[in-house]
């Protein structure tokens, strides 16, 4: 690993590294910002998943949230949304190919190369964090938007690998919203039943461990009613029994300046269940 980026942050520091990724066969960057803290012991690890476009580099120079995780002494890891390199497939859109990896493993050519995200995030990436930094195996996962999406369908697929699941403004069911479609449909293939493993509203109905979720959400968000669809998730999780506190914030948009507002909220959320 080459350390490529670091500053002095709230008494911490914030870091960039760079690593070959042998799950997606190209060079990847990780964000880690390590409190003030990780000097004495070693500490709990809250997953930052960002959104489509995205870099690491958006979450730690726009949410704010070193702060709050040199408060509560959290490690934050924020990986990239996707493979990225001259050998990677891509396409002229934004919400496809590199920078729109959807946390997925992709089946179908010339996507399956490289756009193993799922995989990245459940496994590699938490290897490397928990080998080479002062991390201990306790873990949150939280995101935006597609991140979101992601930080959902890894908690619920993984029953007993997160403390605790956060999200803002999730994609929470890409099966049924023009953004996960057509993702899907190029990564995964036609076949619909296979979609079901990466959607978090299908997932909610049998997940065998009720792992509570936090979920904020903005009203005025410009994607809340053709992409996000927040209320599919209420619905399956009043179904399913499956504890959910979705907060519907009046006036937020999309943006870093929603999360930012809430982000404090959140790592205090996950640091409780982080203890």
């Amino acid at each position: 690993m080459e350390l490529i980026e670091q500053h002095t942050c709230f008494g911490g520091r914030q870091e960039v590294w760079r690593h070959r990724s042998g799950v997606l066969d190209c060079e990847m960057r990780f964000a880690v910002y390590l409190p003030p803290q990780a000097r004495q012991r070693r500490l709990p690890v809250l997953y930052w998943l960002s959104g489509l476009t995205c870099s690491e580099q958006n979450f730690i120079t726009k949410a704010g949230a070193q702060r709050h995780a040199a408060e509560h002494g959290v490690i934050l890891v924020a990986p990239d949304t996707s493979p990225r390199g001259d050998g990677v497939a891509n396409d002229e859109a934004y919400d496809l190919g590199q920078g729109a990896g959807f946390y997925v493993n992709a089946t179908q050519a010339p996507w399956s190369s490289h756009f193993r995200m799922y995989d990245y995030v459940v496994d590699e990436l938490p290897r490397l964090v928990e080998a080479h930094f002062p991390a201990d195996d306790r873990r949150s996962i939280s995101g935006h938007s597609m991140g979101g999406h992601g930080a959902l369908v890894v908690a619920l697929r993984n029953p007993g690998r997160y403390r605790s699941a956060s999200a803002f403004s999730p994609i929470v069911a890409p099966s049924q919203v023009a953004w996960g479609e057509k993702a899907f449909a190029a990564y995964l293939g036609d076949d619909r039943e296979a979609w079901k493993a990466y959607d978090a509203v299908e997932l909610l109905r049998t997940a065998p461990e009720k792992l509570p979720l936090l979920v904020d959400q903005g009203d005025a968000d410009e994607f809340l009613e053709s992409q996000l669809r927040p209320e599919l998730l209420r619905a399956a999780a009043e179904v399913a029994g499956h504890p959910l506190q979705l907060r519907m914030q009046p006036g937020y948009d999309h943006s870093y300046y929603f999360i930012g507002s809430f982000i404090g909220e959140h790592i205090a959320h996950h640091a409780a269940a982080l203890r």
